[in-house]
C-alpha cells in the first residue's frame, strides 16, 4: 500500500514508524511535516528528536514539507495513495479535510475531541466537521487506547477502525495490522469518536483525584461514574451503548486515566499541586485535547439533556471557578441515586 500521513507530530509519526516497520508487508509511506525545517532534520537524522526522540525512521518512510495550501501540490502528495492519515490536532482538522475534499481514497483522522466552540455553533465532533466540508469523503477514523511512544516501540497495541464505509475500515486494518498492533473493525463512527473525546475530560478528573491522594477506591469509582457519563451522551448522540465497552470506549479511558504518559492525566496531576491551567498546559509541550474539550461536552450533553456531573465539575476547575478540593467536594456531596447508564 501506499500511505501518506498528513502530520509530524507524536502519533503521525508513531503510526507512520509502524506501518513502515511492518514486516509482514511492503507498505511505501510519506510522513509530512508542516515545518519545512523539522522536515529537513528528520530526513537528515532519520529522527523525529521533537516528538519522538530516540525512534529510528524506517527506510521505508519518506519525509515530504510539501506546501499544501497549493491544491496542486497536495495533490501531488497525495497522487496515487491508497488511504490518507489526517494527523493534526482537532485545530487543523477543518482546513486539511477541506483541503482533501475531492479525494477519491479511504481519508482516515487521528484526533480525539471536540472542535472549540464559535458564537454560530457548538464545537463538533469530526465526523461533523467532514460532513460540513468535505462531504464527498469517504472517511473515518482510527482511535482507540494508544501512547504514540509505545507504538513507535512496537509495543503490544489494539485500535479501532471506525467508519460508515467498509473500504475505510478495511484500508485502515490493511495499513496497520501487524504482529505488534491489533486493528478491530467497527462501524459505530459516533460512538468511537464520543469515547476518543470525552474520556480526555475525564483523565483531568482522574489525575486531579490522583494527585490530591484521594486513593485508589476514589480512582475506580471515578472512572466506572465517567464511562457511564461517555455512554450517555454517546447514546444521545446516536451511539451504540456496547461501543463504550469496546476500545474506544473503556479501553482508551483506563489508558488515559491511569497512565503516566497522557497529558490530560498530567493536567489534572498539575492542577492538582495548585499549579495554574496556563502553567499546566505550558509544561506539557504538547496539546492536551481534553482542557479544550472539556467546556463543549458539557455544552452538548446540555442541550440534549444528558446529566455529565464529572465533566461539569472539570469545567468549573479548568474555568477557576472552584478549586481541587471543592471540585471532589462537589461531586460527593450530590444526593444519593441509583446506579444507572
Amino acid at each position: 500500500m501506499k500511505i501518506v500521513v498528513l502530520g509530524a507530530g507524536a502519533w503521525g509519526t508513531a503510526l507512520a514508524v509502524s506501518a513502515g516497520s511492518n514486516p509482514l508487508t511492503r507498505h511505501a509511506v510519506t510522513l509530512w511535516a508542516r515545518d519545512a525545517s523539522q522536515a529537513s532534520a528528520m530526513q537528515a537524522q532519520r529522527e523525529n528528536t521533537r516528538y519522538l526522540p530516540g525512534i529510528t525512521l524506517p527506510p521505508a518512510l519518506g519525509v515530504s514539507s510539501l506546501s499544501l495550501a497549493d491544491s496542486e501540490q497536495l495533490g501531488n502528495l497525495v497522487s496515487g495513495a491508497d488511504l490518507v492519515i489526517v494527523a493534526t490536532p482537532m485545530a487543523g482538522l477543518r482546513a486539511m479535510l477541506a483541503n482533501l475534499g475531492t479525494c477519491r481514497v479511504p481519508v482516515a483522522w487521528l484526533c480525539k475531541g471536540f472542535e472549540a466552540a464559535t458564537s454560530e455553533s457548538f464545537g463538533l465532533l469530526a465526523h461533523e466537521i467532514q460532513a460540513q466540508v468535505a462531504p464527498d469523503l469517504i472517511a473515518g477514523v482510527l482511535s482507540g487506547p494508544s501512547f504514540a511512544l509505545e507504538v513507535a516501540r512496537g509495543q503490544p497495541t489494539a485500535l479501532v477502525a471506525a467508519s460508515g464505509h467498509a473500504a475505510v475500515r478495511h484500508a485502515l486494518v490493511a495499513a496497520f495490522h501487524s504482529p505488534t498492533l491489533r486493528v478491530y473493525a467497527n462501524d459505530d463512527l459516533v460512538g468511537v469518536e464520543v469515547g476518543g473525546a470525552v474520556k480526555n475530560v475525564l483523565a483531568i478528573a482522574t489525575g486531579l483525584c490522583d494527585g490530591l491522594n484521594l486513593g485508589l477506591n476514589a480512582r475506580a469509582a471515578l472512572i466506572t461514574r465517567g464511562l457511564a457519563e461517555m455512554t450517555r451522551l454517546g447514546v444521545a448522540l446516536g451511539a451504540r451503548a456496547d461501543t463504550f465497552m469496546g476500545l474506544s470506549g473503556l479501553g482508551d479511558l483506563v489508558l488515559t486515566a491511569t497512565g503516566d504518559l497522557s497529558r490530560n492525566r498530567q493536567v489534572g496531576l498539575a492542577l492538582a499541586k495548585g499549579q495554574t491551567l496556563q502553567q499546566a498546559v505550558a509544561s506539557l509541550g504538547h496539546v492536551a485535547e481534553g482542557v479544550y474539550s472539556a467546556r463543549t461536552v458539557v455544552q452538548r450533553a446540555a442541550c440534549l439533556g444528558v446529566e455529565m456531573p464529572i465533566a461539569q465539575a472539570v469545567v468549573a476547575l479548568l474555568d477557576g471557578q472552584i478549586q481541587p478540593a471543592e471540585a471532589v467536594a462537589l461531586l460527593m456531596g450530590r444526593e444519593p441515586t441509583a446506579e444507572l447508564m
